[in-house]
C-alpha cells in the first residue's frame, strides 16, 4: 500500500472511530471539507504541515497517521 493510501486509511479509521464527519474534522484541523475529503480519496497529495494538522486534530502522532 502506497504511503497516500495508508495515510488515507489511518484518517478515515480514526475520524470515524471518533464519529466525526469530514466537516468535523476539518473545522477541528482548520481545514475545508472538501480538502479533507480529497486526501480521504487520495485525490490531493497533502503536505507534511497539513498531514501536522491531521495528527493535531485527532490527537494522535504524526508516525500514527504514516505507520
Amino acid at each position: 500500500m502506497a504511503i497516500r493510501e495508508r495515510l488515507a486509511a489511518n484518517i478515515v479509521k480514526l475520524r470515524k472511530d471518533r464519529g466525526w464527519s469530514q466537516e468535523e474534522l476539518a473545522d477541528r484541523a482548520g481545514l475545508h471539507r472538501t480538502y479533507v475529503s480529497g486526501v480521504e480519496r487520495c485525490a490531493r497529495n497533502p503536505t507534511i504541515t497539513v498531514v501536522e494538522k491531521f495528527a493535531k486534530a485527532l490527537e494522535v502522532d504524526l508516525g500514527q497517521l504514516l505507520g
